[in-house]
């Protein structure tokens, strides 16, 4: 990091006397908390670069780049505006890197950890008063806002907490009624793309000295984490990030709406803004993002669609996860097991060699496990780009691993859907998310996935499981025109969604939600439902294997 390291002594401030600020790799902004409104000329930050925690998990390649790559450049934009910056590269836990620094320093203010992660592991220094901890000002919504969105019910509905926040916010609300006369127009948002209008094309950044550094350490330093890099889809520079802000609302948001629930091979990311990772970083701020889209002159169903998912989705996901403790703790339900210390992902299984993620200490797990549908099969190899035989998800695997992004509807119904249907935990399904997304941290990832994706929750707060057979994905995509296998004639996606609801009967009747489903099983024939069940044991015998299914091995083939 030599360039880095010049560049950061050439802006250098004298540090002394200074109020000092430890800021986490996911809070890089001055727009919010002290920097925003403090002299920069009487404040230091402290800003790490952590390779244990880089290693904890195979993460993707791409992700390092992105946080490192920010991280750095904030560092610089900081330093620029005469703030004292003292950037630590450490190897173990956070606490015991900023340990000797808030003694050296005095105690460190930072902002309220976003990752219950890193809260467990600065724990000691805030109980010592080492760190003061402020509000995270980053937020849009408070936990007053959420409580008072259930008055005590202990099922939580993103919709009452979303329709609670717009009147209290004021946020495309016209005379106390929502704007358009409806708080949602979803159901305006399910249309299938068939190449027009034409999908816009995202843009590229320069890899600049700095980031070069960053791509060379994780090629030397990361060689076994997975995942292509790609330096000109790296935004890292506050100008980068205000400019794919710009390419958003200028290219994606009018037609995202109507899009957002189609997926294609002719585009990755059809009208998707692609800012996710950014926001979790807060490099673009959520206000930012929601004013910007309220102030623009879009059709409702994309304006409110798009709003809905950041200040609807995302605050309500932060709320249930931190109300939880990270669903350690559930209302009027027995506490879920918790894995020991952070799993690869179904990582030993595709390589070979199990990931060493170095010493933990005991009070940072590695996350709740719950399985309300007790699945508890690995993830298998083809989440890991070994071939399944299934355009859909050899498609959005290879894409994932090639950008570290897939859009809403490619986690949920092709992803998630197809772990759920094959029965795997979801803890390590989770896992997988978490090292595989540029955007995933874990009060995002793990409600996202235990919550919506595999049901692990139950409906503590999603009403069903998000799972499909071949039919949806035909109606959504163009996916299985290139398939070998045909969606209304042998795609083992339709045998394993019967199978599903034939072994979870028990567990799902009395939810209202499924009960369409269940009834259209009963009507199926036994002969039918027992070949429904040999197939659905092929594919997951298969899959596990690490065989890609092809229609001639399918039985009754």
């Amino acid at each position: 990091m030599k360039r880095f390291r010049a560049e950061l002594a050439a802006r250098a401030s004298d540090p002394a006397g200074r109020r000092w600020i430890f800021v986490p790799y996911d809070q890089l902004t001055d727009a919010v908390g002290p920097l925003s409104r403090e002299d920069p000329e009487e404040l230091g930050i402290v800003l790490v670069e952590n390779s244990w925690k880089a290693r904890r998990r195979p993460y993707h390649r791409q992700k390092l780049a992105l946080l490192l790559s920010n991280l750095r450049h904030f560092a610089l934009e900081q330093a620029e505006r005469g703030v004292a910056v003292r950037h630590q590269v450490g190897d173990g836990p956070y606490a015991q890197i900023l340990k000797p620094l808030a003694e050296e320093l005095g105690p460190l203010r930072m902002m309220r950890a976003a990752e219950r992660e890193l809260r467990a592991d600065l724990e000691p220094l805030v109980r010592g008063g080492r760190i003061q901890v402020l509000d995270h000002e980053g937020w849009l919504t408070t936990r007053d806002q959420f409580d008072a969105a259930f008055s005590g019910n202990k099922r939580w509905r993103m919709d009452s907490f979303y329709r609670h926040v717009r009147r209290e916010t004021g946020v495309l609300m016209e005379d106390g009624r929502p704007v358009g006369g409806r708080f949602s127009f979803d159901t305006e948002n399910r249309k299938p793309w068939r190449g027009r209008p034409a999908a816009p094309k995202p843009p590229r950044y320069t890899v600049d000295p700095i980031k070069q550094e960053v791509l060379d350490l994780i090629e030397s330093r990361f060689e076994g984490h997975p995942g292509s890099l790609d330096p000109g889809t790296l935004p890292a520079t506050s100008k980068e990030v205000q400019r794919a802000w710009r390419w958003a609302r200028r290219h994606c948001l009018e037609h995202f709406g109507p899009y957002e629930d189609a997926m294609s091979l002719k585009s990755r990311c059809l009208f998707h803004t692609q800012i996710s990772a950014l926001m979790n970083l807060q490099r673009l701020l959520p206000a930012q993002v929601v004013a910007d889209v309220e102030a623009m002159p879009l059709p409702i169903a994309s304006q409110e669609g798009f709003i809905r998912q950041v200040l609807g989705w995302r605050e309500f996901v932060h709320h249930v996860h931190e109300a939880t403790d990270g669903f350690r703790s559930l209302p009027d339900a027995v506490a879920p097991p918790r894995a020991k210390a952070p799993g690869d992902a179904g990582y030993a299984g595709w390589s070979g060699s199990r990931w060493r993620s170095g010493r933990t200490p005991a009070r940072i797990d590695g996350g709740a496990c719950p399985s309300a549908l007790d699945a508890e099969q690995p993830l298998p190899p083809a989440f890991w780009g070994a071939r399944s035989g299934m355009t859909c998800l050899d498609r959005v695997v290879s894409e994932v691993w090639e950008t570290g992004y897939g859009h809403h509807i490619t986690r949920l119904m092709v992803l998630s859907n197809l772990a759920t249907l094959i029965g795997v935990s979801p803890r390590e399904v989770s896992d997988w998310f978490w090292v595989a997304y540029t955007d995933a941290y874990d009060w995002v990832v793990e409600p996202n996935v235990l919550g919506m994706g595999t049901f692990a929750l139950g409906d503590l707060f999603t009403t069903k499981p998000y799972v499909s057979g071949a039919a949806y994905i035909d109606r959504m995509s163009d996916y299985c025109g290139a398939c070998a296998f045909s969606p209304k004639r042998d795609c083992p996606i339709t045998s394993l969604y019967w199978d599903f609801l034939d072994r979870n009967r028990a567990r799902l009747e009395g939810n209202a939600r499924i009960a369409m489903p269940l009834r259209s099983l009963d009507k199926r024939a036994p002969e039918r439902r027992s070949h429904d069940r040999r197939v659905a044991d092929w594919a997951r015998e298969s899959l596990q294997r690490g065989e890609p299914l092809e229609p001639a091995d399918r039985p009754g083939s």
